[in-house]
């Protein structure tokens, strides 16, 4: 017997948005129709009465970078549920609510259906439907006559996802090695290289941070319980429970805050001052790890001569943090080395030095003797399976850098900004020759109206352009600038490359498709492989079919393709040593061989070899700093159309302090408009009124505010913070876009 479902009783989150499937009224009706009437046996199922025949594919999930292997379970071939694979080490048989809401990614009746090819000028938003044959060839022609007049290093890609490895090879074979991955420059580029500079290595994804046996976990922005990166919440969960003492800094009482033996309401743009004093404090009284210091690192004297002007008292009217307890938090993180763990973060494009700010991270880390230790920083076992044969690739002869020769020299990769300005036909390099000004982009699986700062600059190299396809699953702004819009199979329906991942212990992992793809969209590798064809790069495709090559590769590894259709998951190989006390022999890939306090790297090229704090601009008057995160329930701009997701979140929030609540008259709940410095307006966002954030800064989640009609769930729900980041912080280092330089201002019915 059917029955209706409430709210309540299928949407329930955890403290840690960690476990089953949650489901809102809107998907029942969504799934109602999915079952084409046979929901007898579907619902129930939801709620643990099953009927029908049960089966499940293997899949790893694409709702973020984590992508946590589990299995998509069927009923009678319809969706059912999405559970962990207990063999992956990255979820440990656990999906967070992103993860069990992936189906809503399948379910979407608004994803993008067809090929489509625009009909008028870029802005216009017109497009006419295309078979897969047309579209591919349009783009093939495009993309031929731009190899012809400006070579192949003229078109780009932007990628993020799984299938960007089919596109990836795809731009490699053509010619061309621009491949831009936006969460470099926008997100987690500064820590990689902060810490490359100090030990030689990077922190890798996922994090090779040892949460479960650490005994202090120091949190600079770190919103553990909101990111959801399932296998590090599971395991900051497991620290909280063992007694670990957490220490978290930040304008906003997080999550994480909330299980904090020290909450630090840092004073924003101005944690490199609270690090140089906590290193100031260790080296002063010598609480650092003197064996391994003395060991393994070289320029302590440096570092100590460079930061002992920075005392606690020093940092005091910069942070607001009273000198008591920064050497209160400074003490306790030194008295449980070396299992203390200052955590590098993952999106730490903030301020323009973050690069610095990174390598003082990696210092403190280096003091504490963390790094390669058991509950500090693991040395992590890689999987490595063989690529399937191909031509070697042609050497490019230009890149995106010719515009930038000078700039940003320890940007390990193409930075999407420096793509995007390179575009802009003005750009030119300081040695007088002529760079190669982009004509084409592919963009894959993101939306750069939400992620690159700065859009007006986005649109005017959009506007340079002579071809721009977007392969996605939704119609997505990006989308409604392209020339040709691809749409891509939601991961349900398709095959991948293999995941393979790094950890304690190296996995293989396979999605296979669980369904067969809706309506006229193609799975990522058919459409590279398509197009590769069409541009005659034949010899570089020398499989049939995804099967094909995914089975060779797993045969030159004692696998196939039958072994992970059965596993979902398995293990590979031999694994080594995590940890120095267990046998790992420790090398640092720096110039001296050692891990470097003091770097003579940043030095020769200009720059401050030990982080030296810089004063950013403060708000001024009448005006609040713009922060910005993520909820448990969402992967920022990706997944506030899913119609599972959107259930439990359907619009963001600015949180704003109570006492300038009331300056401003503004009442919980009330919707008002974001100005920023620059005159820029939000669309409408809801106010919360709350303790949790500080006086001079105001909150918001990202990814909301779309604009593109065709996604009705999610059009000008909430506000889009990224159209507020019209000032971009670029980090000289690196490249980086620093984008909380933002200030905002309201604006009510009562200020209009």
């Amino acid at each position: 017997m059917s029955r209706n479902f409430t709210r309540r009783e299928f949407i329930n989150i955890s403290t840690f948005a960690l476990g089953g499937l949650a489901l809102g009224r809107g998907v029942i009706n969504k799934i109602d129709r999915a079952y084409a009437g046979n929901t007898q046996s579907a619902i129930p199922a939801l709620t643990g009465a099953i009927e029908g025949n049960i089966t499940k594919t293997p899949t790893y999930c694409e709702i973020c970078f984590w992508n946590c292997a589990g299995w998509m379970h069927q009923i009678d071939g319809k969706p059912w549920k999405l559970t962990g694979n207990e063999d992956d080490p990255n979820c440990s048989g656990r999906l967070c609510t992103r993860g069990t809401g992936g189906i809503g990614a399948y379910l979407d009746d608004e994803r993008l259906k067809k090929p489509l090819i625009r009909t008028s000028e870029r802005g216009g938003q017109t497009f006419r439907e295309a078979s897969w044959d047309e579209a591919l060839d349009y783009i093939a022609e495009k993309m031929i006559k731009i190899k012809e007049e400006h070579g192949p290093e003229c078109v780009a890609l932007f990628t993020h996802g799984s299938g960007g490895a089919f596109f990836k090879h795809l731009l490699k074979s053509y010619g061309s090695n621009n491949i831009a991955a936006p969460s470099y420059a926008q997100c987690r580029g500064p820590r990689e290289e902060g810490f490359y500079l100090t030990f030689g290595d990077g922190i890798g994804s996922p994090e090779r941070t040892d949460l479960r046996d650490a005994k202090c976990i120091v949190l600079i922005g770190s919103h553990l319980g909101e990111n959801m990166h399932n296998g590090q919440v599971q395991e900051f969960a497991e620290a909280i429970g063992k007694g670990s003492s957490i220490i978290t800094v930040d304008p906003r009482y997080s999550t994480a805050a909330s299980k904090s033996r020290y909450w630090l309401p840092i004073r924003p743009a101005t944690d490199m001052a609270l690090l140089l004093a906590w290193i100031n404090v260790i080296v002063e009284e010598k609480l650092y790890d003197r064996d391994y210091v003395e060991k393994y690192t070289i320029g302590l004297e440096k570092l100590a001569e460079a930061v002992k002007e920075n005392t606690p008292e020093w940092a005091y009217p910069l942070t607001s943090i009273e000198p008591g307890v920064i050497r209160a938090t400074a003490r306790e993180m030194a008295s449980h080395k070396p299992a203390t763990i200052v955590h590098p973060g993952r999106h730490v494009t903030w301020y323009g030095d973050d690069t610095q700010r990174s390598r003082a991270i990696a210092i403190l880390n280096a003091l504490m003797g963390s790094w390669g230790r058991r509950g500090g920083f693991y040395s992590p076992n890689f999987a490595d399976v063989p690529e399937f044969p191909h031509p070697e690739y042609v050497k490019p002869k230009r890149s995106w850098r010719d515009a930038f020769p000078t700039e940003f020299p320890m940007a390990g990769t193409a930075l999407a900004n420096g793509i995007c300005d390179a575009t802009i036909p003005t750009v030119r390099n300081e040695l007088g020759s002529e760079p190669c000004n982009f004509k084409g982009w592919i963009v894959y699986g993101t939306n750069l109206m939400h992620t690159l700062p700065d859009q007006k600059k986005t649109l005017e190299a959009i506007q340079n352009l002579d071809l721009l396809v977007a392969v996605d699953l939704m119609p997505a702004e990006i989308t409604g600038w392209a020339d040709v819009v691809l749409p891509e199979c939601s991961y349900l329906e398709r095959y991948d490359d293999l995941r393979l991942a790094q950890g304690r212990t190296p996995t293989i992992s396979l999605r296979m498709p669980a369904f067969e793809p809706m309506y006229d969209s193609k799975p990522g590798w058919w459409i590279a492989r398509e197009l590769g064809l069409k541009l005659g790069l034949d010899e570089y495709y020398q499989y049939e079919t995804i099967e094909e090559y995914l089975d060779w590769r797993l045969k030159q590894v004692g696998s196939s393709l039958a072994e992970l259709q059965e596993k979902g998951v398995v293990q590979q190989g031999d694994q080594y040593p995590l940890y120095i006390e267990e046998g790992y022999e420790p090398e640092f890939d720096t110039d001296s061989g050692k891990i470097e306090l003091y770097s003579e790297t940043l030095e020769a090229y200009g720059f401050d070899p030990v982080p030296r704090y810089t004063h950013h601009e403060q708000p001024p008057d009448g005006f609040y700093r713009l922060l910005y995160g993520r909820a448990p329930m969402h992967s920022f701009a990706r997944t506030t159309n899913n119609p599972i997701l959107t259930e439990m979140m359907c619009e963001n929030e600015v949180w704003v302090n109570t006492s300038v609540a009331k300056i401003w008259d503004l009442d919980n709940g009330q919707y008002i408009v974001l100005v920023n410095q620059d005159g820029v307006k939000s669309s409408r966002i809801k106010v919360r009124v709350t303790e949790r954030i500080r006086h001079d800064s105001v909150y918001m989640v990202h990814g909301f505010g779309h604009s593109d009609k065709r996604m009705k769930r999610s059009y000008m729900k909430g506000a889009d913070d990224n159209k507020l980041m019209t000032k971009v912080l670029l980090d000289p280092i690196m490249g980086g876009t620093g984008m909380r330089g933002n200030f905002v201002t309201f604006e009510t019915e009562n200020n209009n």
